[in-house]
């Protein structure tokens, strides 16, 4: 037999084996699914066999959920409570077509407890807010039920016999307000129905809100060296191990979970993701939560996971010190400034009839937060151009001029502090060091 032909026999002989291998590895695993298939109760049984065809999607995603793995069948989580309000008779039994986190905690009593006191769970409250204003009024009712309460959450009606008011529903805000009194909704972070952790490790999930103009934590997260080395090892970060606790089952790089919310070797995992922040970064100034100190060590404790102490502690100098110059050179002047208008009847009581009310809203709403997010979460151009940049070209050309159109010498008084001296002038030294650098930089010869 030629070497050729020899070859070409071995080839096939090889193919064949492959195949073998493929096809008894795939009964296997058709062994393993038909013997690790769910036990489900039989009023469970009853919802599968309408919804594998009626919504098969479903059906899919929690057949490869833990949930499944642990036989929580469809009738476990939809099974009514006596006092829901929002519940129907499906077929002779009684369901609940929201699973709010009352229900959830039937199982996850610890991890619904935490997420009750925290910011997630209240984020409705927005309602009342100069944000909501905006939606409801000046941009109007739709534009805030299908933007803002998306995120925030609704107050969510319910009709009658699985009827819910459209204004209201869907909706899956984590702040949502649910019927049965309860706040929030688990789904927002973990999907229905598949509930995956993995998901809810992914920076994606928290970028669904936490993006844009006035919060881009995704944006600042995506251009840090955080979200440069998640990307970069995506394949080891080990989403979905059971135990995720950094530095023993993962080490590539965090997400907004590992900083926010998931255990290190010294802490347990949390649902409250305000526990490590001691800054709040939304209000015109930034102020400091309550028990700060020990919220800050928590987050230190994470970050000294993957860096040296003095690393750390000189991050929080730094950014500490960025937010002392975002609230003293523009955050409190412009507050006094608008507060003196206000009190001077020069602006109506109606937010955003004036154009300053709306130059000094996106000051701090939107590029004085970007700033100081920027700093939080080590994005630097977000820091700088789409942050301080900003904050300052607005503060000097837009938002001071404004004011002492409508008050003359309020811009004058706010100009002799020590921060703004440099409108005065430079002194001829200072103008020859800049234009020396900038002739040294690009070898342009002196005039």
């Amino acid at each position: 037999m030629s070497i050729h032909v020899q070859s070409t026999v071995n080839h096939r002989l090889l193919s064949c084996l492959v195949v073998t291998l493929a096809l008894g590895g795939a009964l296997q695993a058709q062994t393993r699914t038909a013997v690790q298939r769910p036990k489900v109760s039989a009023a469970a049984q009853q919802c599968l066999d309408c919804h594998t065809q009626s919504t098969p999607s479903i059906v899919a995603q929690w057949r490869g959920s833990a949930h499944a793995g642990k036989s929580v069948d469809c009738y476990s989580c939809h099974r009514a409570a006596d006092n829901d309000p929002a519940t129907f008779d499906h077929y002779g039994q009684r369901i609940a077509v929201i699973v709010t986190p009352n229900y959830c905690g039937r199982c996850h009593q610890a991890e619904t407890a935490q997420f009750e006191k925290s910011r997630h769970a209240n984020a409705a409250q927005f309602i009342g807010s100069l944000d909501n204003m905006l939606g409801e009024i000046v941009e109007g009712g739709p534009a805030a039920a299908n933007g803002c309460r998306q995120c925030h959450g609704s107050e969510v009606q319910y009709r009658s016999e699985g009827k819910f008011d459209p204004a209201t529903w869907p909706n899956s805000g984590i702040g949502r307000v649910n019927p049965d009194g309860s706040k929030g909704s688990c789904a927002a972070c973990h999907g229905r129905h598949a509930f995956s952790s993995a998901q809810a490790r992914q920076p994606e999930n928290c970028g669904k809100c936490h993006m844009g103009p006035d919060h881009p934590q995704a944006e600042i997260y995506a251009e840090s060296k955080h979200g440069i080395q998640f990307r970069a090892n995506i394949a080891k970060m080990n989403l979905a191990s059971k135990s995720w606790v950094v530095g023993k089952d993962y080490s590539a790089a965090p997400t907004c979970a590992t900083c926010h919310m998931s255990a290190t070797p010294t802490q347990k995992v949390t649902h409250d993701v305000g526990d490590r922040i001691s800054f709040t970064l939304r209000p015109v100034i930034s102020v400091k939560l309550e028990n700060w100190a020990s919220r800050r060590d928590g987050m230190k404790d994470v970050c000294s996971s993957c860096h040296a102490t003095g690393w750390v502690d000189n991050f929080y100098t730094q950014y500490e010190g960025t937010i002392d110059l975002y609230n003293e050179k523009f955050a409190k002047p412009a507050e006094a400034i608008m507060d003196a208008l206000s009190a001077s009847k020069k602006l109506t009581p109606t937010p955003f009839d004036e154009k300053i009310e709306w130059t000094y809203y996106e000051l701090w709403h939107h590029e004085g937060r970007r700033a100081r997010m920027g700093t939080a979460m080590m994005g630097p151009d977000y820091t700088q151009w789409h942050g301080f940049y900003e904050v300052a070209k607005h503060f000097y050309t837009e938002f001071l001029p404004e004011a002492e159109h409508l008050m003359p010498g309020i811009a004058r008084d706010v100009l002799k502090s020590d921060y703004h001296t440099w409108t005065e002038g430079l002194s001829p030294q200072q103008i020859e060091q800049q234009l020396e650098f900038y002739r040294k930089r690009y070898q342009q010869p002196p005039k």
